[in-house]
C-alpha cells in the first residue's frame, strides 16, 4: 500500500479518518494496520494490499484456504497474531473462494491480448487528464495500470486477493489497489472525475452500482461495459438490466451518453479458460459523462 493513499481511505463504518501502523516498509507498506479509533476496526495490509473488510473473519470465512497462506506469508509476529485470532472467528460455510478466486486471476492472465481490452484503451486515449480515477472490480489491474500512466492518481478495488497479489507486480506511485466490498464507502464522499465499471454487472446489483458511481461523480466520466450474462441461478443478481435499462438509468442519474456509445456495441471478449477452451462474449460499452 502506498502511504500516500492513507488521504483517500475512510473506516467503512462510520467514515472516520483511519490511523496507520506500519510494521514493514520497503517503497510502500509492505504489512502493517489501518485504524480508525472512533469504531476500534483494524483492516489489516498484507502484502502491500489493505483489506478494508467490516468483518475480516467473515471475509475469511470464505476464503479459509487464504487465510492460511496469508498466515504463512506474514512476516511480523503482531501479523500472525491477528491472523490466527481472525481465523479462529470465522464462521462454518460450504463456499470457500480461494481457488476459483486464484483460478480466475490466472484466466485473465492468460486474456489480456483480447481486443476487448485494447478498445476500451483506445476510448480511454480520448479521455482528458483526470486529479483521481477508480476501476470496480478491477482484477489483475490490466486497465487500471493502464490508466495510470494518463492520470493523477487511480484506485482500483476487488474482492480477490489473488487478483490483486498479481495487480501490485506493477508497481506504480500513482496507483493502489484495496480489497473490498464495493458497495462499502471505503473512500468515504471522495469525489471521482472517471470510474470504470469492466463486465461486473453480474457480480454487483447493477441499479444500486450506477447510484453509488452518480453520487461519486458530480463533474466527470463513466465508463461501464458488460455481456449482460445474468443467468447464474442463485447467484444472480436480484435486478439485471439490458442494454436499453443501462443507459436509461445512467441518464436518470444525470449522465449525457456519449454519441458513439448511444446504441449497444458487441466487442469481442475472449476469455481462455484453457489451453482447449475459450469462452468468447460479445460485449456492450457505454460511456456517459457529467
Amino acid at each position: 500500500m502506498l502511504e500516500s493513499s492513507l488521504e483517500f481511505l475512510r473506516c467503512v463504518r462510520c467514515d472516520t479518518r483511519l490511523d496507520l501502523d506500519i510494521f514493514k516498509f520497503d517503497e510502500e507498506i509492505q504489512e502493517g494496520f489501518l485504524e480508525c479509533k472512533k469504531c476500534k476496526l483494524i483492516f489489516p495490509i498484507i502484502e502491500k494490499i489493505p483489506i478494508l473488510w467490516d468483518d475480516f473473519s467473515r471475509y475469511l470465512s470464505t476464503h479459509k484456504i487464504l487465510g492460511g497462506e496469508l498466515y504463512q506469508s506474514s512476516v511480523t509476529e503482531k501479523m500472525k497474531l491477528y491472523l490466527k485470532s481472525s481465523l479462529s472467528k470465522t464462521t462454518q460455510t460450504s463456499e470457500d473462494r480461494s481457488s476459483l478466486e486464484t483460478r480466475w486471476s490466472q484466466i485473465y492472465q492468460n486474456s489480456q491480448k483480447s481486443k476487448f481490452y485494447s478498445t476500451i484503451k483506445k476510448n480511454l486515449d480520448s479521455m482528458p487528464r483526470t486529479k483521481l480515477a477508480l476501476e470496480y472490480g478491477c482484477s489483475i489491474g490490466t486497465i487500471t495500470s493502464f490508466m495510470a500512466d494518463s492520470h493523477d492518481m487511480v484506485f482500483g478495488i476487488d474482492k480477490s486477493f489473488s487478483a490483486l497479489t498479481y495487480a501490485k507486480k506493477s508497481s506504480k506511485k500513482n496507483l493502489d489497489y484495496v480489497i473490498a466490498d464495493s458497495f462499502s464507502p471505503i473512500f468515504g464522499k471522495l469525489q471521482f472525475s472517471l470510474i470504470l465499471a469492466l463486465n461486473v454487472l453480474e457480480l454487483m446489483e447493477p441499479v444500486e452500482l450506477i447510484k453509488q458511481i452518480s453520487k461519486q461523480i458530480s463533474a466527470g466520466y463513466v465508463v461501464i461495459s458488460d455481456p449482460y450474462d445474468f443467468d447464474r441461478g442463485v447467484n444472480s443478481v436480484r435486478k439485471p438490466v439490458d442494454e436499453s435499462a443501462l443507459r436509461k438509468n445512467l441518464e436518470n442519474m444525470g449522465f449525457r451518453i456519449s454519441s458513439k456509445t448511444k446504441k449497444p456495441c458487441h466487442i469481442p471478449w475472449n476469455l481462455k479458460l484453457n489451453p482447449r477452451a475459450t469462452l468468447n462474449y460479445k460485449v456492450d460499452l457505454i460511456i456517459g459523462k457529467k
